[in-house]
């Protein structure tokens, strides 16, 4: 059999066991609503918190930005393709998050791949929580730095474990916000290891920038850190409505990231237009408060409405999960849910543990008090 043709066998393999993703197709989006695989359903899916994605004021910017730069950048950053609305979108977002200088990268991924080995490599030490999303995990074994995970969230574990290493240059790495689990994780305790153990403290606040902090300015601001012994990760495609990332901290250490990450070296910068609607988006989640009380508003109904409120994780966040258990129970419970136009979410492994599968219910600005309502419901009726 051709090594191709064993792909099938192995696809059905993924089919018998509830784990073969599928896309959906929307086409058509209006709101908390969209127009998905041919049938209209309210979207319990996005990342989009702040509901910014489809906000006039970024269109608008991302239209000026094109009609003034063009589309694409040209180059990378370092030859050719550093325009102005880069240097502005980047001091903007330092301003922001309250660190001195930041750096755009095109993707999330493309940022927890590049900043990682530019600061530890061989014979170094990476400290990371269990439940780090993947980018952070890949970067990590990018640096060739040897790679320790202590249990979620688990600070008493870090600190043996950092007090046993040797190691001459160390790296603490976390998510802020857990994107399946929704919780947050204890950065302050994170944070006094760091000072302790004098280590690096990388946070991913993927999930956390313009939901946490005061006017959405992130992780740090919410917990009150300022060293530069820390790299924040911001991510712009989700509570920003845009695209792409940031990395921030001290100028020095931004300036090394720049001169060693190779994955903002090597690729073509971002589009100039993607700027300006970044810029517009920086404004608009500092000024995004009402939309903030909103959303933690709809998180108390979900949460006190639901019949069994004790199989929703521990959250504060719009990231809601509830735990179904088998991957045919969440599969079976997401499909009955989207024949009544909910679209849900089923996570299975390995994106969580085996005997862990969910229902990951994110909630944004865009819905209704009523929508969630439905949502409720439903989940009720089919889950006595």
């Amino acid at each position: 059999m051709p090594i191709w043709d064993r792909l099938g066998a192995d696809i059905a393999e993924l089919d018998a066991a509830g784990l073969r993703r599928r896309r959906r197709t929307i086409s058509e989006r209006q709101g908390s609503e969209v127009l998905v695989d041919g049938r209209r359903a309210i979207n319990f899916c996005a990342n989009d918190y702040l509901s910014l994605a489809d906000h006039p004021a970024l269109t608008a910017a991302a239209i000026e930005g094109a009609r003034h730069w063009g589309v694409g950048s040209g180059a990378s950053h370092l030859v050719s393709g550093h325009f102005a609305e880069h240097e502005a979108a980047e001091k903007k977002l330092a301003a922001l998050v309250g660190c001195e200088a930041a750096l755009l990268f095109s993707t999330g991924y493309m940022a927890n791949s590049g900043v990682m080995p530019a600061l530890v490599g061989r014979g170094d030490a990476i400290f990371a929580d269990r439940l780090n999303h993947a980018s952070l995990v890949d970067g990590a074994l990018l640096s060739r730095a040897d790679l320790r995970r202590y249990p979620h969230a688990d600070t008493a574990a870090l600190e043996r474990m950092l007090g046993e290493s040797s190691a001459p240059r160390k790296l603490i790495v976390t998510d802020s916000v857990f994107s399946m689990d929704g919780d947050i994780a204890p950065l302050r305790q994170l944070f006094e290891l760091a000072e302790r153990f004098d280590t690096w403290l990388l946070i991913d606040d993927a999930h956390g920038f313009g939901i946490l902090g005061p006017h959405g300015g992130g992780a740090l601001r919410h917990f009150g850190i300022d060293s530069p012994r820390v790299l924040y990760i911001g991510t712009l495609g989700k509570a920003a409505g845009v695209s792409g990332a940031f990395v921030a901290g001290a100028h020095q250490v931004v300036e090394w990231i720049l001169q060693k990450a190779r994955t903002y070296i090597f690729t073509t910068g971002s589009p100039p237009l993607l700027a300006a609607a970044i810029c517009a988006a920086a404004d608009l989640v500092e000024a995004s408060d009402d939309r903030r009380m909103h959303v933690a508003a709809l998180i108390r109904q979900l949460r006190t409405g639901l019949r069994h409120p004790e199989r929703l994780l521990a959250s504060d966040t719009p990231i809601q999960p509830l735990i179904v258990g088998s991957n045919t129970a969440a599969l079976a419970l997401a499909a009955a849910l989207f024949e009544e136009g909910l679209w849900v979410p089923a996570i299975r492994p390995p994106t969580v543990p085996q005997g862990s599968a969910r229902l990951r219910i994110s909630l944004s600005a865009a819905h209704r008090a009523d929508q969630v309502d439905a949502l409720v419901a439903a989940i009720n009726r089919h889950s006595p």
